[in-house]
């Protein structure tokens, strides 16, 4: 691997870079442990995928906000160092595959010179902040969700609160009550409300607490009716520090906050996040809201001339996709991007247009499009004609033939059957047999290759999940059909019921069943979950359960949409190893880290940050010896306790005090100079104390 200089200006941002770069020949070396490494390059945006030996690279895009400058940013970098795709996730991010493991710094370099990172976009730390992607441009919004998403983007990005928590955290802002950012699903979720006391308008959000799809979804608890915006901030990072000192470690399926929440119960939990309050520095939090209140600038004044050849057509686009905005005279325009899949020569083609004649603005979507803000209404013919040209002038923006889905086989290492295949299936289905659904905004069509729903396919009207069945020595690839689920408004929603499993190439099938059935039997003005209701979930399995039959399947159910080869079911192909670490020192060495970090915020006067990076080394260190008598370590609280018992309270460890009282001084403390240094000075008692107690232990062997 070769190394690079970077030429970014911002010292931490650079220091991240080439400390991935270390991490990486470290690891080719042997000399970190792959679990450890994993965790590292993961909150890098690092991902590994299906293919051997490449990566995919998720690029950060708080509520899916991309400039001009930084859409050909990124297509550069794609075409440099990937094959020129670029694929908007239901996250709002852009992600780009085939990815040599040893380029990601020089990438990661590239990216940050527009200001884009990859940092935190995977692993357990704050995903990407989405947000309603018409957030500030919306006619019923109470305000503009953007500069509190963006807010919360930079407070908690390289937060040592965390970065090495036991699982993701998900946030999302909903800028009205149609809570498009779908809040229920969310660890947090926030919904934009305003109240008048005593004749002053307070702005701030309803809030949503422990929501999640997965295999076992749930919903999310409502917290706060009504929640100040100057403690949004503070409200966050409380949720963030219990979360990671009780959220489960050891046992995956099982470390999600909607886990933690459902065991303590939400008051026990909202108890724990108030005992916080004196550990926090910031008590309250002003979010400045300036930068989004500037007056929006066109480079191009002058409009275009340009024909229309197909008029019909046009109407047809400007009817399913040209949102009015609450600016006057300035719109919107929905871009239906296929499977979220574009490539980077019409990229750049769209970036010039919007800078050139939109406000040099664009905004990723949840369910992977794209939506210019800021157009001129007497611009709207020449954009048609242009956005023509490139192949994303296709009405149907946002409605049932503008099918969701996640990448499935086609990358993903935990994909089970193609999500993108039969997806291309089902819009050739709703187009050429049922062209009315090209405009029907009440039902969506979601798909995930897996169980873990980034497909979002259990919170559906109509969901399809990959699967595969046994039928004799073979497996088919199949489809699990759920109905039912949707955005009901205000922070409810419902999750879809699992109706039956088919094999994949019955699936387009299954779609014209439940199609015409609603068409022969929903009652006028009935919405689509009316019906389901009235109808019942037995009603429509039986509608299905015919499609269930193995007994007639022909050579062809044996090959999945989009390949040519019989269906092989490969889950979870594993990523390079090889070697094994002494965990127990490289927990150590990981402290030494934590105390460097402690003392470098220090210097800095972040006094808050430096006290929880001494907390985290306490922590560390004592799970290193938990570990080495083979003492579980499933979550921090755990391991302070277990540490006092195992360790403290039986004498074989000598402790001035006890163990709980000196690593819980951070609830007790407020965060001062004065605190940081001595709490500090602690750590690095212990941490002597710990590594001498190992030595001798270590030297008896």
């Amino acid at each position: 691997m070769q190394s690079f200089r970077t030429e970014i200006e911002n010292p931490v941002v650079e220091k991240d870079i080439l400390e991935l770069e270390r991490k990486i020949q470290l690891f080719k070396e042997g000399k970190i442990d792959e679990e450890r490494f994993r965790s590292l390059r993961l909150a890098r945006g690092v991902y590994g995928q299906r293919q051997f030996g490449v990566q995919m690279i998720r690029i950060k895009l708080p509520y899916g906000k991309v400039t001009s400058e930084q859409l050909h940013r990124i297509s550069d970098v794609s075409d440099e160092y990937s094959r020129g795709r670029l694929h908007i996730t239901t996250r709002q991010d852009i992600q780009i595959h085939h990815v040599s493991l040893d380029r990601t710094p020089e990438l990661w370099a590239q990216l940050e010179k527009d200001d884009i990172t990859l940092r935190e976009a995977c692993g357990n730390a704050v995903r990407n902040i989405t947000a309603s992607e018409t957030a500030g441009i919306d006619i019923n919004e109470p305000f503009d969700v953007s500069p509190y998403a963006d807010a919360t983007f930079k407070f908690f990005l390289r937060n040592p609160i965390c970065q090495e928590m036991g699982r993701k955290f998900k946030m999302s802002f909903s800028g009205t009550d149609d809570d498009t950012a779908i809040s229920f699903i969310h660890d947090l979720g926030f919904i934009a409300k305003v109240k008048t006391e005593k004749g002053v308008t307070k702005k701030g959000f309803k809030v949503l607490l422990g929501g999640g799809l997965g295999s076992q979804p749930r919903h999310a608890d409502v917290i706060y009716e009504f929640l100040d915006e100057d403690v949004l901030i503070p409200t966050i990072e409380g949720v963030l520090r219990i979360f990671d000192r009780f959220g489960e470690r050891a046992k995956r399926a099982k470390a999600r906050l909607k886990f933690l929440v459902k065991d303590l119960g939400v008051e026990a939990f909202l108890e724990l996040v108030a005992d916080e309050v004196n550990a926090l520095e910031n008590k309250t939090f002003k979010v400045d809201t300036t930068a989004f209140e500037q007056p929006i600038v066109f480079q191009e004044t002058a409009i275009p001339s340009v024909k229309i050849e197909d008029e019909a057509a046009y109407q047809k686009w400007k009817e399913t996709n040209v949102i009015k905005q609450k600016q006057k005279g300035l719109f919107a325009i929905g871009l239906k991007i296929h499977l979220g899949d574009f490539y980077t020569p019409k990229a750049r083609l769209l970036a010039d247009l919007v800078k050139k004649y939109a406000a040099n603005e664009i905004r990723l979507t949840l369910r992977q499009n794209i939506l210019i803000r800021h157009v001129r209404e007497e611009v709207l013919p020449f954009f048609y004609v242009e956005l023509q040209k490139l192949g994303f002038a296709k009405a149907g923006y946002n409605s049932t033939a503008d099918i969701t889905a996640c990448p499935g086989t086609d990358t993903c290492n935990l994909g089970i059957s193609s999500s993108t295949g039969i997806a291309v299936e089902l819009e050739k289905v709703l187009e050429e047999e049922y062209p009315k659904y090209l405009n029907n905004k009440e039902i969506a069509i979601k798909i995930s290759g897996c169980m873990n729903a980034c497909g979002q396919h259990n919170m559906a009207h109509i969901g399809f999940q990959g699967m595969s069945i046994k039928v004799g020595n073979l497996q088919a690839p199949a489809l699990q059909i759920l109905i039912g689920g949707g955005i009901l408004g205000d922070g409810k929603g419902r999750f879809s019921d699992k109706l039956v499993k088919v094999p994949s190439k019955r699936g387009p099938e299954a779609l014209r069943i439940l199609l015409n059935d609603v068409e022969e039997n929903q009652q006028e003005k009935e919405t689509f979950l009316e019906y389901y209701d009235r109808q019942g979930k037995t009603y429509f399995y039986d509608l299905l359960k015919g499609l269930q039959d193995t007994t007639n399947l022909e050579p062809s159910d044996f090959i999945d949409w989009g390949h040519s080869e019989n269906y092989v079911k490969a889950i979870g192909v594993g990523e390079c190893a090889g070697v094994v670490i002494d965990l127990i020192a490289t927990l150590l060495f990981e402290s030494e880290e934590k105390i460097t970090n402690s003392e470098e915020a220090l210097k800095e006067n972040q006094y808050s940050d430096s006290i929880y990076h001494t907390y985290t080394s306490l922590v560390n260190t004592a799970k290193a010896l938990l570990i080495a008598e083979n003492v579980k370590t499933n979550t921090q609280a755990v391991i302070i306790s277990d540490f006092q018992k195992h360790f403290v309270d039986t004498n074989k460890f000598e402790l001035n005090g006890s163990f709980e009282d000196l690593v819980y001084q951070i609830k007790k403390e407020a965060p001062t100079k004065t605190f940081a240094e001595s709490y500090l000075n602690d750590a690095k008692s212990f941490y002597k104390k710990v590594d001498a107690f190992r030595k001798q232990e270590v030297s008896h062997v």
